[in-house]
């Protein structure tokens, strides 16, 4: 799909549809105990953290995860503590200014639970938890569109991986930290702010990406249908 406009804002450049695939690495990092856990992750590169949070909603679902991030499914599965699962699977990495707010609240919660439970002081995960890293290997899809009306069409046939780079890999990319398609709007000055606050108010975490998609789409949607009122 290539989409073009008759008569294109020449002052702000074009929007290229990318999309990607997240590899993941090997860390040579393992626990085998909830200390063993919290000592990695308090040293835990960034974009192992990032993988460990996000590389689920990239991943094939043959069932509804129970848990979106890694930490709290290990917690829950391998060392059965279901206290501490709930409260690192409500942790939102989109809602944090930056990884390192969110690592604190993350050994925050596991030192709270280990002052609380001496059983997990020494206790034995029944499979050991593996860290991985993540890399992004981005594809250029030849498509770009120069109007933002133009997108009320383009974002219903993107590819998931498409929609998670431009909508969530996007806000570790991006100088002011927000997904593509608001930042190319900024560019655009005041004229499309309503329509920007729009799509602030959609979290990206807590959903699929084929969910995610839909609810985009629908913002550009309904904005343009409303413009033409």
């Amino acid at each position: 799909m290539n989409t073009t406009n008759a008569s294109p804002n020449r002052d702000v450049p074009h929007f290229v549809l990318k999309d990607c695939t997240l590899i993941a690495i090997a860390t040579n990092k393992r626990a085998n105990t909830l200390k063993e856990f919290r000592d990695h992750i308090e040293n835990l590169s960034l974009d192992s953290l990032y993988y460990h949070f996000w590389a689920n909603l990239l991943l094939p679902r043959f069932e509804e995860r129970e848990y979106i991030n890694d930490f709290a499914s290990w917690v829950r599965h391998s060392l059965s503590d279901a206290k501490l699962a709930e409260q690192l699977a409500v942790l939102d990495p989109g809602t944090f200014n930056n990884p390192e707010e969110l690592r604190y609240h993350l050994l925050e919660y596991i030192d709270d639970r280990l002052e609380e439970s001496e059983h997990l002081q020494w206790f034995h995960a029944t499979q050991r938890f593996e860290f991985l890293r993540s890399q992004i290997v981005v594809f250029d899809t030849q498509t770009k569109v120069s109007e933002p009306h133009q997108m009320s069409d383009l974002i219903p046939g993107m590819s998931v991986s498409s929609v998670f780079y431009h909508f969530i890999d996007a806000r570790r990319r991006t100088t002011d930290k927000i997904d593509d398609f608001r930042h190319w709007l900024a560019l655009f000055g005041e004229t499309y702010q309503p329509l920007i606050d729009k799509l602030t108010d959609i979290d990206p975490y807590f959903t699929s990406l084929v969910e995610l998609r839909q609810q985009v789409a629908v913002t550009f949607q309904k904005y343009f249908a409303e413009q033409t009122l």
